[in-house]
């Protein structure tokens, strides 16, 4: 056997990583990309837009946020790329003040424009109206706006409010009678819209004007005795990234509560002032808000993009919009036939949103009706608003079911919404698990136990997203069914680690994080390497949201050295940096940013022919490897892998929406060879769920997929 190279190259070296958090602004900036792409739909490009917007408010809450509190802890340590958190902040800000920027450049010199020749007219300023909306929208003011205000004053009675996270705010300065200089302030009402439609002349235009311009130009009607000097929107952001001391918190769930209301109140990060306010405002907001230069934020437009997605979701627009994809009845499924004899036949693997998600909810609502049923068991990370699974849930335990739910209180953002969740199915009488200590459960499993003629049989629903309708119809996942005795005893043994603490000694196909999924992932890679010396070739596709494990990555370079050849699709962070001469010549990185979110994790290994292929709810990430319950489950029946090898080889051949990471970090969208045709993976898979389109699937399916094994 050849001896690795890696052996005397410190691939620990800083050099050969990227640091995560600007990974991830660079993930930021090709889903702007999409909104500059002149060739989409004016409204979709409104959506990524409004997208880049509500992810860096998340970026500012959780990963900037995190980053402060190791600075004031006087934290100091770099990460795999060699950076401190003060490093890192300061390459941050420079970063996103240029992303910022160019937000509001593609706003203002592509996308109004754009809007405006198509017959929308948003207006940027109370003086571009004309007499007759300026009346129009003085009558507005009058009946449906200034009854919601609740103006706010600040002098030596009423001190400098407690401004709540991400509301958009008007502040003012007044001047009484005696000719002293007073702040006061006015919250811009989120239960009104924030887009105001005003009358035109023009038959031919709609037009709007933003609810916050309303309010400033009649802001002088609510400080009826003062004169105002000068008065501009702005927005604050806050840290909302929480600890728990669990050991100390009696109650799980009563202290989470408690943390989410000071969400509201953690320190202010960030402030987002309009271009041209006045200097004397600014300074106030400034120093009440205790925000340095770097976290100031001058916009060129209306504050808080987000309000883009409401434009998109307007009726009567259908041509500056996608025509919507329906979900397609999934080809493994019969709808006349019983979802358990389904499953007794033979194995169901789910494209999502391709393939529809309805058998997963029909999985569970069947179960909580049949008198077979005996028990369900099953893990909750997001679910929708409006949870047909929950309603499923609570009717098994009424109809006397034994039904256990684990609902992780902790998935960051959906901790109200999953703790009114886990009291509903409390109150029905199912036997409701908050999370684990410690550990945040994001595993996707559903385990259902039947009473049949020839004994007990175990049926498990495995998956790579959440058990979410809503986010089902919007993110790329893989689900998986099977009633195999294998996969039972190991979904038994799940249920039982999360409700009893008991470790089973030995697993018979899953891979369970945090104790032994990382170990299985590194014996993998190393197995292709160990193949590759040996001359028998070795080839790795992993398809997943992010990178960033430094012990997966090194092996990856050690695996790339002994002629590995690796290709990884990637949509968010990836700390990897591909094409380094003699580290990482054999790794492609690339990254489809599309009408759906890429949320599937699918790992290929060739293994000298024996090809195994697993999908799994882990990132190549520490937390997910380390500090979550994960879950990486095989697929093993010959169609069923070929259905996955089909889906990789498609992602790889996209050139369309995919971009390649560079070895300088940077991405470039995936150029069409010369007589290559034009491929759109997700445009792809819609037309071969479409039953119409099955004849297509069969000639993609006819496409030889041959591991390139040897460079």
């Amino acid at each position: 056997m050849k001896k690795s190279k890696a052996e005397t190259i410190n691939l620990s070296d800083p050099g050969y990583f990227i640091n995560r958090e600007l990974s991830w602004m660079k993930f930021n900036d090709r889903i702007l990309c999409e909104a500059k792409d002149r060739s989409l739909p004016l409204f979709e490009r409104l959506k990524f837009l409004s997208i880049t917007a509500s992810n860096l408010d998340e970026f500012f809450m959780v990963r900037v946020a995190s980053l402060k509190d190791m600075v004031n802890a006087g934290y100091k340590k770099a990460d795999i790329a060699g950076l401190t958190p003060a490093m890192q902040l300061k390459e941050l800000s420079i970063v996103t003040h240029d992303f910022v920027a160019s937000q509001y450049s593609t706003y203002n010199r592509s996308l109004i424009p754009l809007l405006l020749k198509n017959g929308i007219n948003i207006i940027r300023s109370f003086e571009e109206l004309d007499e007759d909306q300026k009346e129009y929208v003085d009558e507005y003011f009058s009946h449906s706006i200034y009854p919601v205000l609740t103006p706010m004053a600040v002098d030596s009675s009423r001190p400098f409010p407690l401004i709540r996270n991400k509301t958009l705010n008007i502040g003012a300065l007044l001047k009484g009678e005696d000719d002293e200089t007073e702040f006061a302030m006015v919250q811009v009402p989120s239960v009104l819209p924030r887009l105001v439609k005003v009358p035109d002349k023009n038959e031919d235009m709609t037009s709007f004007i933003v609810l916050e311009e309303i309010i400033e130009r009649n802001i002088d009607r609510l400080f009826l005795n003062y004169e105002v000097i000068t008065a501009s929107p702005f927005r604050i952001m806050r840290n909302a990234d929480f600890t728990i001391d669990e050991d100390e918190a009696a109650d799980l769930l009563t202290e989470i509560e408690k943390k989410i209301k000071k969400r509201q109140w953690g320190q202010v990060i960030r402030l987002e002032a309009q271009s041209g306010m006045d200097d004397r405002l600014l300074r106030l907001l400034t120093k009440e808000l205790g925000i340095e230069k770097n976290d100031l934020y001058f916009i060129n437009g209306p504050l808080d993009l987000t309000f883009l997605m409401k434009m998109y979701g307007m009726e009567g627009y259908d041509e500056f919009r996608d025509t919507p994809f329906k979900p397609q009845q999934p080809r493994l499924i019969d709808s006349d036939k019983d979802i358990f004899s389904i499953i007794r036949d033979h194995d169901v693997l789910l494209h999502h949103p391709y393939e529809s998600f309805e058998p997963v909810v029909d999985f569970i609502r069947t179960a909580a009706r049949d008198e077979q049923t005996l028990a369900i068991k099953q893990t909750l990370y997001r679910v929708s608003g409006n949870s047909p699974i929950i309603a499923a849930l609570a009717e098994a335990a009424e109809n006397g079911k034994q039904v256990t739910v684990l609902v992780e209180l902790k998935a960051r953002f959906d901790e109200t919404n999953n703790i009114i969740w886990a009291r509903k199915l409390e109150q029905a009488g199912c036997h409701v698990i908050y999370g684990l200590k410690g550990l945040k459960v994001h595993s996707k499993i559903t385990l259902v136990v039947r009473r049949e003629e020839d004994g007990i049989t175990r049926y498990v629903h495995l998956g790579t997203g959440n058990y979410n309708d809503t986010t089902a119809k919007l993110y790329s996942d893989i689900g998986f069914f099977t009633c195999s005795e294998p996969y039972g005893e190991d979904a038994t043994a799940v249920f039982n680690m999360l409700s009893g603490y008991s470790e089973p000694v030995a697993w018979n196909k899953l891979a369970v994080a945090p104790l032994w999924l990382k170990d299985r992932f590194l014996y993998l890679i190393r197995r292709e390497t160990e193949h590759a010396l040996s001359g028998s070739g070795g080839r790795i596709i992993a398809k997943m949201n992010s990178v960033c494990d430094s012990d997966i990555i090194k092996a990856l370079y050690t695996a790339s050295m002994a002629g590995v050849k690796i290709d990884l699709i990637v949509r968010g962070i990836c700390s990897l940096k591909a094409g380094i001469e003699k580290i990482s010549e054999n790794i492609t990185v690339r990254s489809i940013v599309g009408t759906y979110l890429e949320h599937a994790r699918i790992f290929y290994f060739y293994n000298s022919g024996n090809e195994e292929i697993y999908c799994g709810s882990a990132d190549w990430m520490p937390r997910n490897l380390e500090r979550r319950v994960e879950i990486l489950f095989p697929i093993e029946n010959e169609e069923l892998k070929e259905e996955l090898r089909m889906i990789l080889q498609i992602q790889l051949d996209d050139n369309v929406k995919a971009s390649v990471l560079q070895p300088d970090g940077s991405y470039v969208k995936a150029r069409r060879r010369s007589g290559q045709e034009s491929v759109c993976a997700q445009s792809v898979f819609c037309e071969m769920a479409d039953s119409e389109a099955r004849k297509k699937a069969e000639l993609y399916n006819e496409r030889v997929f041959i591991p390139e094994t040897k460079l």
